[in-house]
């Protein structure tokens, strides 16, 4: 396995071959690219503005990271995000949300935690107008406060990119009003866990979070949309 940088790879963010790959990851992952359809680098390029060379570079990196397949001598393949792969995330992410949340609690900062606490209440207050959209950013803001809390450049990064993998998912299961609700209610109590320090409760709490959002997604159908 190759060594992996952080800093670089935040950095890198910022780079042509960068913003290539993240605008290229981020509609294979919002659904733009189907499974099997092929990516052509002559086309990508143009519409980005680029020459091949930085498109060629992010396919290396999309390939990497499980997206698409490169063919020698065909073409590249867009693999996308499978059902497996979701239950997968979610199933890894509940554990790593738990680990986060204990540890959110043992270095969040006093301006951390005020957020959190408003990010609740503008959540519960867009939920009961039915919001979906603010409350979908909401949610993606509780998660990266707690993230951005637990004091762990390796841990926020791996949970940032899982909650990337998975968002197409998300917006639709935070689009139903009882769904929404019993998220709100869900980071509430693992906002108080951690407001009082028990560390134990919160990681018990977030772990279970992930749980019932993921059998949540299997029992509206929001799986269809993704291959077998």
């Amino acid at each position: 396995m190759e060594n992996y940088d952080v800093k670089k790879e935040v950095t890198d963010k910022y780079s042509l071959r960068g913003r290539v790959f993240h605008k290229i990851r981020e509609d294979i992952l919002n659904g733009r690219y189907k499974v099997k359809e092929e990516l052509r680098e002559v086309a990508i390029g143009e519409e980005m503005g680029v020459s091949r060379t930085p498109v060629r570079e992010a396919f290396r990196q999309l390939e990497l990271e499980g997206l698409i397949r490169i063919v020698p001598n065909k073409g590249a393949y867009v693999t996308g995000i499978t059902v497996k792969d979701v239950k997968d995330i979610y199933m890894i992410r509940s554990l790593l949300e738990g680990l986060c949340a204990k540890w959110a609690t043992e270095n969040i900062s006093k301006e951390q935690m005020e957020e959190m606490e408003e990010n609740i209440f503008l959540s519960e207050f867009h939920a009961a107008k039915g919001h979906t959209e603010q409350m979908a950013e909401l949610d993606n803001r509780f998660h990266e406060i707690m993230y951005e809390a637990c004091n762990s450049k390796m841990l926020e990064h791996a949970l940032k990119d899982y909650h990337q993998y998975v968002l197409r998912v998300r917006k639709k299961t935070l689009s139903t009003r009882t769904r929404s609700t019993e998220s709100n209610a869900e980071h509430r109590k693992i906002m108080e866990a951690i407001r009082s320090g028990d560390g134990e409760r919160a990681q018990q709490l977030a772990n279970r979070h992930m749980i019932n959002a993921y059998e949540n997604i299997v029992e509206n159908g929001f799986m269809e949309q993704y291959e077998e």
